[in-house]
């Protein structure tokens, strides 16, 4: 009669058995290990990964609930929940960081900013914000966006003051397109290019295009008035004025051509006062004092 040895056998299916938990455990130690290796070359601190990870889980949370809602019709109601649990999170607006600000008043700034103050991050409307905000005068252009959990982040790109306007009641700061900017004080306007006349600061691109056709006049000139909507008189800082004629051509070639004829003749500086260039081909100066002393010589004749 044969025997069947079932001892033999358990032993076998035993040791594999434990070869097989070796196994695994070392499997699963690698995989540790590479996962603290990937982790720890990661760029964050622990806490801001936990952050980042609360964030994520967060999101898929709105974004869960808000599809749910939508499916129920019940949108808005939804958004409000999950804006409360957000805020109970601590994502909420705390802290408001504002760049780029350099010549303009800063607190206007965080004055619309700070309204938001302590409203869960989901209903801040950034885009609202940043209309606001390029109602600012001062403001070209605003960038903002949430940095979570609990701040908001400005970029304000300025405009650049280019002149002084001159208003019946005040100088005014203004930018290369004419923006007004902020009321300016006269000595603190003192050789800065001072616009003026109906229209002027509409005028102001044109004029820093004339300028630039004869460059070495162009920081000579510390006056430009705009006169019938039509044409400039230029004032430089020897207090002659030069009137240009009609057309952005016209008055273009006119100014060069004063250019040639002052680095010639050395005309400003001189005893005349007022050059008119407004007829094609000619100019005409006044000096002053010399129609007076024309008319005592021809009566002493």
């Amino acid at each position: 009669m044969a025997t069947v040895n079932r001892k033999a056998k358990g032993v076998r299916r035993s040791t594999a058995a434990k070869g097989r938990a070796r196994t695994a455990r070392a499997a699963r130690a690698r995989t540790g290990s590479v996962l603290d290796s990937l982790v720890s070359a990661l760029p964050f601190t622990e806490e801001q990964l936990h952050r980042i990870f609360l964030a994520i889980i967060l999101g898929g949370a709105v974004a869960l609930t808000l599809f749910v809602a939508s499916l129920a019709g019940v949108p808005a109601m939804a958004q409000q929940q999950v804006a409360l649990l957000a805020a109970d999170a601590g994502f909420e607006v705390r802290k408001v960081r504002v760049t780029g600000v350099e010549r303009m008043n800063e607190m206007k700034v965080y004055e619309r900013a700070l309204a938001r103050r302590d409203r869960p991050m989901p209903l801040v409307d950034l885009e609202a914000l940043r209309a606001e905000l390029l109602e600012l005068s001062w403001v070209k252009d605003a960038r903002v966006s949430r940095q979570l959990p609990d701040s908001l982040v400005i970029d304000i790109v300025e405009r650049r003051p280019h002149a002084v306007l001159r208003k019946p009641d005040r100088l005014m700061l203004i930018d290369d397109s004419g923006v007004e900017l902020e009321p300016i004080a006269a000595d603190k306007a003192q050789g800065m290019l001072i616009v003026a006349g109906p229209g002027a600061g509409r005028q102001v691109g044109a004029l820093a295009d004339l300028l630039a056709a004869a460059p070495a006049l162009g920081p000579q000139v510390a006056e430009a008035e705009w006169i019938g909507n039509r044409r400039w008189n230029l004032t430089f800082d020897t207090g002659q004025v030069l009137a240009l004629p009609q057309g952005e051509d016209e008055s273009a070639g006119a100014l060069v051509a004063f250019a040639r004829l002052d680095g010639v003749n050395r005309l400003l500086g001189g005893k005349v006062a007022t050059f008119d260039m407004r007829a094609p081909d000619r100019i005409y100066m006044r000096v002053p004092g010399r129609a007076a002393q024309a008319m005592a010589t021809q009566e002493g004749e």
